[in-house]
């Protein structure tokens, strides 16, 4: 497949899914137009758990803010990472990295995962 990779703008985050993980999005996500930058994003993971149905999958969050636009297509970039996982497939890692001090952050990562209900490890960062 070829490589997805978006550079992180002030508003956007940086976007790097290619032939090996970890695959990761990270930085601050604030955009406009969130579909802009998760819809070709949700169609490469799609995509590559179509293609590559055994190979394992690794994730990685490293955000540092996100608008309400942004939530709505990482939760359906998860949603669509468990429907994948409930065929059986377990050969997932999928991690949401946070700021010690930023509980809104570690919050959201634990939404996700409850909400979900997925493997998501959510790991404090300490500076």
């Amino acid at each position: 497949m070829k490589p997805l990779i978006i550079l992180p703008t002030e508003k956007t985050p940086e976007i790097r899914l290619g032939d090996e993980g970890p695959f990761l999005i990270a930085g601050r996500s604030i955009p406009e137009n969130p579909e802009e930058i998760y819809l070709p994003v949700l169609d490469w993971i799609k995509a590559y758990l179509h293609r590559r149905k055994e190979e394992p999958f690794k994730l990685e969050f490293r955000l540092e803010y996100l608008n309400s636009g942004s939530t709505k297509f990482i939760l359906e970039i998860l949603r669509t990472i468990r429907d994948r996982m409930e065929t059986g497939w377990n050969n997932v890692t999928l991690r949401w990295y946070f700021e010690e001090e930023d509980e809104s952050i570690e919050e959201m990562g634990l939404y996700f995962r409850d909400y979900l209900k997925i493997p998501l490890e959510v790991i404090p960062v300490y500076t």
